[in-house]
């Protein structure tokens, strides 16, 4: 025995680190095509698709921009494809009317991907009214400017029934809305989607790194979410959104943001056996790519490293706006 009792020099887990076949043989988290999902975002009314400047390498597509995406989404072999409908200015108003109509741009998109891609690839939609009302926000408003819970709901659940309707494999209520999971599960229930499956956006923070997403979905917004999305600054109270999720029938859950809520996505990993899915958001995307534009990181290193991260932090599946990307690398 050395002085180092049974330690040091015996033990020296440098051993396992000496090439790249051993770190890799040793790897405790790895990365596949198959654990990503494709934010996308579908605009009415343009010709070619438009550069998002705050998310460099985005864009907002048209109608047919966005199958061929698609496509290239279902061949790099991702899981899935998210997508955000951003409808003419003038369609926008109070209670988000364009996001219920079938012929709305979310919907068409919907079947227009679902179309090319059959079941090659998971096409999810995203729940919610923000992108369609005047307003910006995730809701309707009452009498004195705030969003009103139940009143949402109905909306929701109109929604749920005509996304499902075109084509959505999996629909994803981002609003935040008390009771939201159980209105919609039922809404589908009785409109014979039972086969549709519910990503809930579980744990949705009230998060700085949504800034570039607004310009991405041309949000109208004045004034903040803190009254719906949860503060920062918890993490129990997501633990007892993630129940009431469970409980009112989600198939899936979400943390969103993920970089910055990695401690938030681990408990709720090891606190449920449905899977967990985390939103590698806007802000995330935009930090590594605006430092990788000036040299001061190496670009696909921090990318890949940010995606461990996440998945090691107990994410099933991660929505990335590098999802293509990657995947390509990976294959």
């Amino acid at each position: 025995m050395s002085e180092y009792g049974d330690g040091f020099p015996g033990i020296r887990p440098r051993r396992l680190r000496t090439n790249a076949t051993m770190r890799r043989m040793v790897a405790e988290t790895r990365l596949d095509p198959a654990d990503f999902i494709l934010p996308a975002f579908v605009r009415e009314g343009i010709g070619e698709p438009v550069a998002i400047e705050t998310m460099p390498g985005v864009v907002q597509h048209t109608r047919d921009t966005l199958r061929k995406a698609a496509v290239e989404a279902a061949e790099a072999g991702i899981s899935g494809i998210m997508l955000f409908g951003v409808p003419e200015e003038a369609k926008k108003d109070a209670v988000g009317t364009a996001g219920t109509d079938p012929d709305g741009i979310l919907q068409q998109a919907l079947r227009d991907v679902r179309a090319e891609v059959g079941d090659d690839l998971l096409v999810m939609s995203d729940l919610c009214l923000d992108e369609f009302t005047d307003h910006g926000h995730c809701g309707v408003l009452d009498a004195r400017g705030r969003v009103d819970n139940d009143a949402t709901l109905e909306r929701y659940a109109e929604m749920a029934q005509v996304q499902a309707d075109a084509g959505a494999h999996v629909v994803g209520p981002s609003g935040m809305m008390d009771g939201q999971v159980g209105v919609i599960r039922d809404a589908l229930d009785q409109t014979g989607h039972e086969d549709v499956a519910i990503l809930a956006y579980t744990a949705k923070y009230a998060s700085a790194f949504y800034g570039p997403f607004r310009e991405a979905v041309g949000s109208s917004l004045t004034g903040d979410r803190k009254t719906y999305q949860q503060d920062p600054a918890n993490l129990r109270e997501s633990l007892r959104e993630l129940a009431l999720d469970l409980q009112e029938g989600a198939d899936m859950v979400m943390v969103k943001p993920a970089g910055p809520y990695l401690d938030v996505l681990a408990k709720v990993a090891e606190s449920v056996d449905v899977p967990v899915v985390a939103y590698q958001i806007s802000g995330e995307y935009a930090m590594i790519e605006a430092a990788a534009q000036r040299g001061w990181i190496d670009r696909e290193a921090a990318i890949r490293e940010s995606l461990l991260g996440i998945r090691r932090a107990g994410a099933r599946s991660v929505l990335t706006y590098w999802a293509v990307e990657v995947a390509r690398a990976l294959r």
